[in-house]
């Protein structure tokens, strides 16, 4: 009774000789478990290596030389290689001097110096041929005169801008006054170097009824001219014509 292990409720006997009959299988399973698994490690170090050699052999090697291992430096004066030509070279049919007799050759004849031939006046050339040679007697100076017409948008320096001698008050329309109308008209003028507008046209305007109107009061406006160096310059102002009901 002492040696054996009763299980209750159970009609198999369980007790230390069934524990030692499962002994030795237990054992042999762990150590072929065991035995597995290093096998299985060692040879994961093993490919690491392997693997590690093989990129140690893709690396560049740099290999330090002296001088005294380069060698000689390659002479400066050896002629360069030379390229073959293949066919026979033609010989130039322009420009070959050819030989004359002695006794052709006039012994009087001599060669002008360069001074001499810079005296010698050039060939006539009769009229209506188009071409010869123009002798200018005198330096000729064009002075660039200013633009009378400049364009709108273009920018003219000037010093004093125009200011509005004549002032001139648009007429009303009639057809604004029966409508009811009132507005505001800004002319761009074209002020000349005398100061009298030459071109009027509508900027901006609040009713295209009072346009005309507006453009027929600016032409009659007079103004002092823009200077730019003390010079009159024509250059473009703009003017503002307001229309009011009130002051009519």
């Amino acid at each position: 009774m002492n040696d054996t292990i009763a299980v209750q409720n159970s009609q198999d006997l369980y007790g230390a000789f069934e524990l030692k009959k499962l002994y030795p299988k237990n054992y042999s399973i762990g150590l072929t478990i065991a035995v597995i698994f290093h096998v299985f490690m060692i040879g994961v170090y093993f490919f690491a290596i392997y693997m590690g050699q093989e990129d140690e052999d893709n690396i560049p090697t740099v290999k330090i030389m002296k001088y005294s291992e380069l060698g000689p430096p390659p002479s400066l004066n050896e002629a360069p290689p030379q390229v073959a030509v293949s066919g026979a070279v033609t010989k130039p049919t322009v420009g070959i001097p050819v030989p004359v007799p002695d006794a052709s050759v006039s012994p009087e004849q001599t060669l002008a110096s360069q001074q001499e031939m810079s005296n010698v006046a050039g060939p006539t050339v009769p009229e209506g041929t188009g071409s010869g040679s123009v002798q200018i007697t005198q330096d000729i100076k064009i002075e660039q005169e200013t633009d009378d017409n400049p364009e709108m948008d273009k920018f003219v320096p000037v010093e004093k801008m125009p200011e509005i001698v004549v002032q001139v008050k648009p007429v009303y329309p009639d057809l604004a006054i029966r409508a009811n109308l009132e507005g505001r008209v800004w002319v761009r003028i074209l002020v000349s170097r005398e100061g009298k507008p030459k071109k009027a046209v509508v900027a901006k305007s609040d009713a295209e009824i009072f346009n005309q109107a507006a453009i027929d009061a600016a032409m009659k406006y007079s103004f002092t001219p823009a200077l730019q160096n003390n010079k009159p310059v024509a250059v473009w102002v703009v003017v503002p014509f307001k229309f009011e009901l009130r002051g009519n």
